[in-house]
């Protein structure tokens, strides 16, 4: 089941973020990951929110998307991310029917 990477991000040092962006494609595409959106200013249509970049990517299973995330490649280059960064990071399982989970 395909499983979706939000990451939500404040660039704090643009060289840092440069060097990880310029390298991110070629790695994340290896693990059959896709970028389905990014905007460096999305429109906040509700709330508060510190950060100023939003990232969507999709991946076909969550063991792919594991794959990637410990794999050896993006480790390195994401100490860049870290370096460049201030992150927040989701995975949301998608669903083959939408229903609203239940609250635990």
């Amino acid at each position: 089941m395909t499983v979706y990477v939000i990451a939500q991000l404040l660039i704090t040092d643009a060289t840092f973020y440069d060097r990880y962006r310029t390298q991110f494609n070629v790695v994340v595409s290896r693990y059959k990951g896709t970028v389905l959106a990014a905007e460096n200013s999305p429109a906040v249509v509700e709330g508060n929110w510190k950060q100023r970049k939003v990232v969507l990517m999709s991946f076909p299973e969550e063991e792919s998307f594991l794959k990637w995330w410990e794999s050896p490649e993006y480790r390195t280059i994401a100490l860049d991310r870290r370096g460049g960064s201030d992150a927040v990071i989701l995975m949301v399982k998608g669903r083959d029917k939408f229903r609203w989970p239940t609250l635990a």
